[in-house]
């Protein structure tokens, strides 16, 4: 689950801890590799006796001399070659020394070898094949409404389902089941998890009963079968195939087992996607209480149906940027949240005092709610909210507290969160508020927090990502994305860019003098 160790090697995907507990129980009688630590090796060579492993079978106790070094490294390479898909070989092997066993009148010997035959075959079952040509494959599907999406995926290795999870996702913008595919499958081969970020079109959770963690670096398999092609998937394949060392085959399957299982997964992500929708009508209660807490905590006139976030990032000082998100009625309100690069402030009370001056500002020039007359749309900082929840202690609070009655604003609550004890802070209140740590209000103001959070990590490492991917073609009068990828597809590189010759730079297509 984290970054891959030099020397060590993996056998993935395992999508639960105890899958991987129960097929290690299965075949330590077959394999008895030592699976202790090395002071328990230690201890045990000191000692003379091997732990219980060693006597119930499940080791071949090599810290006491039962096998030597070399008879145990074959034993490791055995178990090693079957989890990597030498499966059946090692069935036939067996089964032609039990009946040897059986013929030499070697009863003992035959018996323990045909446990170990039918071990490996309780090994097998538990991933049945569902690609009968043996297929390393990835299949993604989509259950979707206006709204949200489920997505799931199947890990297939060697024709076996080795794991699955999935996500829900909300959609505050119109993207298309392509779009959601190319997005999902950054999050799932990107390197580092988070540096793939979801954009704001699309927000992802974990779906309930996921309990999987992507990312980091996923192994790319042969073929990765969709429910639609993303509109950028040349350069999605080009980049899996990167990533892999080897050629990739991104399609939606038409036929055959590949579309069956296709299927399968679809049904899957259909019923996460319903199960997620009644969970979440069945939320009321506790998003009502949470609000009451709240109000009464805070001692607020009404309950909070409109909570505003704000929070700051920045890396030793570069590159600040702020996010503001917005629950409502205790749910995030997407399509509201809003960022901003910050112009002037050197430090976060500084930024906060920024924002915040810049988001009431525009609120008081724009209090009439009616739509846009330019887009049709409703006023962006139209509606105040009922509570103002900054990411800090005292100092945010009051630099937040500063910009509201410069600007005469005198009916928004404020507070800040502090990390450390998550205490809830007011403004010119030497205490903070405590809210018991089991406490529906706490959760759901530390949920818009770490939403906030999230939002302005998002942002900023965009904002990041975009100065260190900046070409030196920008800019140039004439040269468009279109040219410029023109060109660097040609040549490869900059450097070979800047070496060329006019002549050479005009025969490249769609460039011309």
């Amino acid at each position: 689950r984290g970054p891959k160790k030099k020397g060590v090697r993996y056998f993935r995907p395992y999508a639960h801890a105890w899958a991987i507990r129960e097929t290690l129980d299965l075949l330590l009688p077959v394999f008895p590799a030592r699976t202790c630590s090395n002071g328990v090796f230690v201890r045990a060579g000191q000692v003379g006796r091997p732990c219980l492993l060693g006597y119930i079978d499940k080791c071949s106790a090599p810290c006491v001399g039962r096998v030597t070094q070399d008879e145990h490294r074959a034993i490791v390479d055995d178990f090693c070659d079957f989890m990597a898909g030498s499966s059946q070989r090692f069935v036939r092997r067996l089964e032609k020394q039990m009946a040897e066993a059986a013929q030499s009148q070697d009863y003992e010997r035959a018996a323990r070898l045909r446990d170990d035959v039918g071990a490996l075959r309780r090994a097998l079952e538990k991933q049945a094949v569902v690609l009968a040509d043996g297929t390393d494959a990835d299949v993604i599907a989509i259950a979707e409404d206006q709204l949200e999406a489920a997505l799931q995926i199947f890990h297939v290795r060697g024709g076996r389902v080795r794991g699955q999870h999935g996500y829900v996702v909300d959609k505050v913008e119109d993207v298309t089941t392509g779009d959601l595919v190319g997005q999902f499958l950054a999050q799932v081969y990107g390197e580092d998890e988070d540096e793939y970020e979801l954009p704001e079109a699309v927000q992802r959770r974990m779906a309930p009963g996921a309990g999987v963690t992507v990312g980091a670096g996923a192994d790319v398999p042969r073929e990765v079968l969709v429910p639609a092609i993303p509109p950028d998937s040349e350069a999605i394949v080009a980049w899996l195939r990167e990533l892999r060392g080897a050629n990739v085959d991104l399609r939606v399957p038409q036929r055959g087992d590949k579309k069956a299982l296709m299927e399968t997964v679809q049904r899957n992500a259909t019923q996460a996607f319903a199960l997620h929708k009644t969970k979440r009508a069945s939320d009321l209660t506790a998003r009502s209480k949470a609000l009451a807490e709240i109000q009464e905590a805070l001692e607020l006139t009404e309950a909070p149906l409109r909570i505003e976030c704000f929070d700051i990032s920045n890396l030793q000082g570069t590159s600040v940027v702020a996010s503001m998100v917005v629950f409502e009625d205790g749910l995030a309100r997407k399509s509201e949240y809003r960022r901003f690069a910050v112009r002037g402030g050197q430090d976060d009370t500084a930024s906060m005092h920024e924002v915040l001056t810049r988001r009431f500002a525009r609120h008081l020039a724009e209090q009439d709610p009616a739509l846009d007359e330019e887009t049709g749309r409703p006023r962006r900082f139209a509606y105040p909210p009922q509570l103002v929840v900054v990411d800090g202690g005292q100092p945010q609070v009051a630099a937040a507290q500063r910009a509201l009655s410069e600007l005469g604003v005198t009916d928004v609550a404020l507070v800040g969160l502090a990390k450390r004890l998550e205490e809830v802070w007011l403004p010119g209140d030497g205490e903070p508020v405590i809210l018991p740590r089991t406490s529906e209000g706490l959760y759901l103001l530390q949920r818009v927090r770490g939403e906030a959070h999230r939002f302005a990590i998002a942002y900023h490492r965009s904002k990041r990502s975009k100065a260190m991917t900046a070409s030196g073609l920008d800019g140039i009068a004439g040269v468009g994305e279109g040219r410029r990828t023109a060109l660097l597809r040609h040549f490869g590189s900059h450097k070979r860019l800047s070496a060329a010759t006019v002549e050479e730079v005009c025969e490249v297509p769609g460039v011309g003098r």
